[in-house]
C-alpha cells in the first residue's frame, strides 16, 4: 500500500472557489502537482528529475486541507498513472483553505 507523511500539509488544486472539498475528491502531498492540476491538464508529465510539465491553461488556485486527515480519511487512488503514494482520494467532505492562486 502506499504511504502518506503523517504531519505533512495535504492540497488539492482547482480553478473553481471552494471551502468544501468533496468525498471523493484527489489530493496530494506534492504541493507542485496539486497547483499544476488547478489549470485543469489534459496532459500532465512528471519527468525523472521531478520537474511537472502540463497544458493546463485555466486560473487555478490551491488549496490546503484546513484539518488534520488520519487514517480512513482518504485511501491511494485504484487508477492512478502516477507513482505510488502521488494520488489519493478522500473519503469524506473536508474543509480548504485558499494559499496561492495564479
Amino acid at each position: 500500500m502506499a504511504e502518506w507523511k503523517r504531519g505533512e500539509p495535504w492540497y488539492h488544486g482547482s480553478p473553481l472557489e471552494l471551502t468544501i472539498l468533496r468525498a471523493g475528491s484527489t489530493i496530494t502531498q506534492d504541493r507542485a502537482l496539486a497547483s499544476a492540476f488547478s489549470h485543469k491538464p489534459t496532459l500532465l508529465c512528471i519527468e525523472d528529475d521531478g520537474t511537472i510539465r502540463h497544458n493546463g491553461t485555466q486560473p487555478g488556485i490551491l488549496y490546503r486541507i484546513a484539518e488534520e486527515l488520519g487514517e480512513g480519511d482518504m485511501h491511494p487512488h485504484p487508477r492512478t498513472t502516477m507513482a505510488p503514494g502521488l494520488e489519493w482520494l478522500t473519503t469524506r467532505e473536508l474543509r480548504l483553505e485558499p494559499i496561492a492562486d495564479r
